[in-house]
């Protein structure tokens, strides 16, 4: 049997109230580990330690804060390979995949290690003769982080690294589905110069230990990336104590294809941004707004794309889509695909169960035709590898299709008119916008974040991290006289 990942309470390493198995999606016959399920009473002792470490940490000096993260970030980088191996064996994307955002998380720990030594303020004269005004930001406290499993190790690092970078303690509770991911991030963490209990790892379901988490009044911020659901389940709870709120959560995002697009570079990046990571992200594409004039060659080259896209174990060699990463999710896939026939939508393609050498959650990429934009399918988020195809007849009509939704994270234009992409770029009503890009692939060093029902708070990411992470603090100087 092997041994149970513990959780990190108050500095040290402790078996919990229960524990969870955690299963390869690829395989289940192997199992990836045993883990801890952290108490209330244990995340309470890690919040009451949280406080203490806090103070410390934000007493050290900069240079000493950036050798922490650096060290983090540069050890990711370095092991990419191997626990890039172990988030896709328990996660179920594509080895490399999983590869690269290991590195990446690597990447935003190093951003931020650079960021330690720019926390510039500012100062201005007082309307006051003699006064001097200084500017400055502090760190916020301690920060409550709730990571999802679609990118275990990325998202949570791009969290983790600004709250470490301005100053704050961090309790985090990552995705019960990904717990050895998180077991391994907390590891590298742990072992860097920091006070005892500046960062921790509560591992839980969300009904008991994340519910606590978000309701509790020690914790100064919550930054969260889930559902629509949950997150106004947090806002809720959170606004009890005017904790403040972060929060990343659905969308529904639409390529729009034009009539004067590079039609094979329009299904390259429609595959890639509906079915990289199986569909389970959140800047997927899964509405393919189309223009009437290349939709037929647009379909037919798409269709025989997704056809052809190679389905299999996450670590298999050449593989372009792994399973789904849990029955529960299957369910819900197939029940989308229901769902769209049900609503007259014409399944062209894949949304099938497949069956394959290794027990697991595999399930073919589909692609639903005839579709438009009042159905369910193109309304709701299915975290899925499936997209749906609306034919329109104008460029007008394909903008007018992309904003309609209570969504707004990433939108993307395919077209060769500088004019339209400009138009489309200043009035697509989402938070990300790309040109002839997928709508999937964001970078480290700027904002990220949507709009509706997207986002809430705060932008994350690059400088714009700060304005979470931190409080601003006004100083009033008086010199006095110079004689």
């Amino acid at each position: 049997m092997a041994d149970t990942k513990l959780n990190l309470i108050a500095g040290e390493w402790l078996t919990g109230e229960s524990e969870i198995e955690n299963r390869n999606p690829s395989d289940l016959s192997d199992l990836v580990g045993i883990f801890a399920q952290a108490s209330a009473d244990q995340l309470d002792a890690t919040l009451d330690q949280a406080r203490i470490a806090q103070a410390e940490w934000a007493a050290y000096g900069m240079e000493r804060k950036q050798a922490v993260l650096m060290n983090i970030g540069n050890e990711l980088m370095a092991r990419a390979e191997e626990l890039g191996t172990l988030l896709s064996r328990e996660e179920g994307k594509p080895f490399a995949e999983g590869k690269g955002e290991v590195y990446r998380a690597g990447q935003f720990f190093t951003y931020y290690a650079a960021e330690c030594l720019r926390q510039l303020g500012e100062n201005a004269d007082s309307v006051r003769p003699g006064v001097e005004v200084d500017v400055r930001r502090e760190a916020v406290g301690t920060v409550a982080i709730i990571s999802p499993w679609n990118f275990p190790t990325a998202t949570a690092s791009w969290k983790i690294a600004p709250a470490l970078c301005y100053g704050n303690a961090v309790v985090w509770k990552p995705a019960n589905i990904t717990p050895a991911s998180a077991v391994a991030l907390t590891e590298i963490i742990n072992r860097q110069d920091i006070p005892k209990g500046l960062f921790s790892l509560v591992m839980g379901s969300g009904r008991s230990i994340g519910q606590r988490l978000v309701e509790s009044p020690k914790v100064d911020a919550i930054t969260f990336t889930g559902s629509v659901p949950v997150g106004k389940g947090i806002a809720a709870a959170a606004i009890q104590n005017l904790t403040k709120v972060q929060m990343e959560m659905g969308s529904k995002n639409a390529l729009a294809v034009m009539d004067d697009a590079d039609v094979d570079l329009a299904v390259t990046l429609a595959l890639g941004g509906a079915f990289g990571s199986t569909g389970q992200k959140c800047t997927a594409s899964s509405r393919l707004v189309v223009h009437a004039a290349v939709h037929d060659a647009f379909v037919e080259k798409l269709v025989a794309g997704a056809q052809a896209m190679k389905v299999g174990h996450a670590l298999s060699d050449g593989i372009q889509m792994g399973p789904v990463v849990s029955q529960q999710q299957l369910s819900e896939n197939l029940a989308y695909v229901d769902l769209g026939k049900s609503e007259g939508a014409e399944l062209a393609c894949g949304g099938q169960r497949l069956e394959m050498p290794h027990d697991g959650f595999y399930m073919s990429p589909g692609v639903f035709l005839n579709t438009n934009n009042t159905m369910r399918i193109n309304r709701e988020e299915m975290f899925a590898p499936l997209t749906s195809v609306i034919k329109v007849d104008s460029y007008e009509e394909a903008l007018s299709v992309v904003n309609d939704t209570n969504f707004g994270l990433t939108s993307g234009i395919v077209t060769q008119s500088l004019a339209r992409a400009t138009h489309f770029r200043r009035n697509a009503r989402t938070g990300v916008v790309t040109v002839n890009l997928p709508t999937a692939g964001t970078d480290y060093h700027v904002p990220f974040g949507g709009r509706g029902d997207s986002s809430y708070g705060p932008r994350e990411q690059g400088k714009a991290a700060a304005e979470f992470y931190t409080t601003v603090k006004t100083a009033y100087i008086s010199a006095g006289s110079p004689i």
